[in-house]
């Protein structure tokens, strides 16, 4: 993991985010990409330069970095290389140029979740995030002292399609040292005997030569209820999972697991897209 991309608004969920990049960072010799995106109408935006004519723009700007000089200046970030970039776009299409500007292998945010009728309509910058991101997006609800991950949760419903996402948690798990215990989530809607979904999963674990797991089937009234309960019952310090990406009204009607952990979890939440 040598570069990782922090997205900053200069809040207190923000700072939690850099402090556990900070943290991975100075254990694993990584760089941090600092993002601040500036959501100014992009047609009063010079596109041939990243200040503008216009006042508002220019003071902003400023503004930012003179932020950025304070936030680096931090005893945590003492020695780690930390770049700085303040961007004009919508927040989840300046995080996706950015990532892919320069090849970052791991997103982390802060989140303080969303509820009713915001979330339903709107949803947070971090879900959308989650929702788009081709990178692994790791979501911090608060502050970590210490970032330690023994127990890592991996829900899924064990389809060839997420052998891939797992791979990625995997090499994510080992680079924490940390023990996955895949989860199947079992539901009164979405019905699977035990021996059915052993097989299942028996099968997908063997696309991998990943030993340090555990397999497990939980009940529960639905599939984040369950997730959220087993992981309490472990005392789980990272849930993990994989997510499909849907947008437009597939994504309305349906939903998305990984986006309601997001909210939802008091854990920090990693996601893996397929």
């Amino acid at each position: 993991m040598r570069k990782i991309l922090v997205p900053t608004d200069f809040s207190d969920q923000a700072e939690n985010a850099l402090k556990v990049a900070a943290q991975l960072a100075r254990k694993h010799k990584s760089e941090i990409y600092l993002l601040h995106i500036l959501e100014i109408p992009l047609h009063k935006v010079d596109p041939l330069n990243s200040y503008s004519d216009l006042p508002e723009a220019v003071f902003f700007m400023k503004l930012a970095h003179q932020k950025f000089e304070k936030l680096k200046n931090r005893v945590y970030l003492k020695d780690i290389v930390v770049h700085e970039t303040v961007d004009f776009h919508e927040i989840f299409k300046g995080i996706f140029h950015v990532s892919r500007k320069h090849e970052i292998d791991l997103i982390i945010m802060g989140s303080n979740g969303s509820s009713g009728l915001t979330e339903m309509l709107i949803g947070s910058n971090t879900e959308k995030v989650v929702r788009t991101s081709e990178k692994p997006v790791l979501v911090v609800k608060k502050e970590h002292t210490s970032f330690k991950v023994k127990d890592f949760v991996f829900a899924s419903d064990f389809k060839k399609e997420s052998i891939p996402s797992y791979k990625k948690a995997i090499s994510f798990a080992e680079m924490l040292n940390a023990k996955i215990h895949l989860l199947m989530v079992n539901t009164p809607n979405k019905f699977i005997t035990t021996a059915s979904s052993n097989r299942r999963m028996n099968t997908f674990i063997e696309a991998s030569k990943f030993s340090n797991y555990t397999l497990n089937i939980y009940n529960d009234a639905n599939i984040e209820k369950g997730i959220m309960n087993f992981s309490q019952s472990i005392n789980a310090q990272l849930i993990g999972m994989s997510t499909h990406g849907r947008q437009g009204i597939s994504h309305f009607f349906n939903g998305s697991i990984s986006e309601d952990l997001v909210n939802h979890a008091k854990r920090p939440v990693i996601t893996f897209k397929i």
